[in-house]
């Protein structure tokens, strides 16, 4: 089985304007679909690949290339890496903000709700708090909020009370017991998207996924040279939304500022005014590219 197969790979490429000599960045390795065609386009180029997850630093050991490096961190810390290796600007980001297929694959990650395993989840298991801890300690009023904003869980209410009174009783460790757990609140019929929904708002929650999001974005505003590209492609609206609002306004919420003669003061302008999404054809052949979008900025 292929390791992870990426969404709208040719498009990401295009979108990047990959010059030979130039430098890149591929905040988010997972199996390295996207960096393996990037490092094969450069001459005297350079890729920095970052990805937190110990799996994804095994895989990046198959790129062979002079012009590829494996910077094991979370993308929120993308200035901080680059000042090591002594870069200053950088000529494209690329952001694949879903989660790889081998991690949903292995049960003992935790995030798919097809296997029993620990209820971890954590994209880099050696730190951070697991999903478990998040579903035994949070407050009702903190998971409610959880899964109603970041799940957008339509029960979210009765069912941050549900988990409440389950672990009351035992604490919920495992998937298995957590699916039981909530098993009154999942819609019949409806299983698959309700736990999706559930699991992807505990994700959010267990990596701080949205705040790394601002963070990189942010960070990458500033190591972009002028004509730089930004390339992100999310999976659900809450990540899209902050890429856009970033991209439109130079900040995630408000209205963009404007300097004395009335010039919009943002880094980024937006290349597509709408969000690319995947070809019938993609769509055909792998379910994961429906909710993809595809969003393309230029450093001003």
């Amino acid at each position: 089985m292929e390791y992870h197969r990426p969404v709208m790979l040719q498009e990401c490429i295009d979108a990047l304007d990959i010059k030979p000599d130039g430098v890149y960045v591929d905040v988010t390795f997972g199996g390295g679909g996207h960096s393996r065609v990037i490092a094969s386009k450069l001459t005297t180029g350079q890729l920095y690949s970052f990805d937190q997850d110990r799996d994804a630093e095994e895989q990046s050991k198959k790129i062979d290339s002079p012009a590829f490096t494996f910077v094991r961190a979370n993308f929120r810390d993308l200035k901080k890496y680059l000042r090591l290796y002594r870069v200053k600007e950088v000529d494209g980001i690329l952001a694949d903000l879903g989660v790889s297929s081998h991690q949903f694959d292995e049960a003992e990650r935790g995030f798919s709700t097809r296997f029993d395993g620990p209820l971890d989840m954590r994209m880099d298991p050696e730190s951070g708090v697991p999903a478990s801890e998040v579903v035994n300690t949070y407050s009702q009023e903190q998971l409610h909020k959880i899964f109603g904003i970041y799940g957008e869980v339509k029960n979210a209410k009765t069912l941050a009370a549900v988990i409440v009174a389950q672990r009351a009783r035992k604490p919920i460790e495992t998937i298995g017991e957590f699916k039981q757990a909530i098993s009154s609140c999942t819609p019949r019929g409806k299983e698959n998207k309700y736990l999706a929904q559930v699991f992807q708002a505990l994700r959010i929650e267990v990596n701080d996924e949205l705040k790394a999001l601002e963070e990189m974005l942010e960070q990458a505003a500033d190591v972009l040279k002028p004509g730089g590209r930004l390339v992100v492609m999310s999976y659900h609206s809450l990540e899209d939304r902050l890429v856009k609002n970033f991209i439109a306004k130079g900040k995630f919420f408000g209205e963009v500022e404007k300097d004395l003669f009335g010039n919009e003061i943002k880094p980024l302008e937006a290349v597509s005014r709408k969000p690319i999404t995947a070809s019938e054809q993609e769509l055909l052949e792998n379910s994961r590219s429906r909710s993809a979008k595809l969003r393309i900025a230029e450093k001003r």
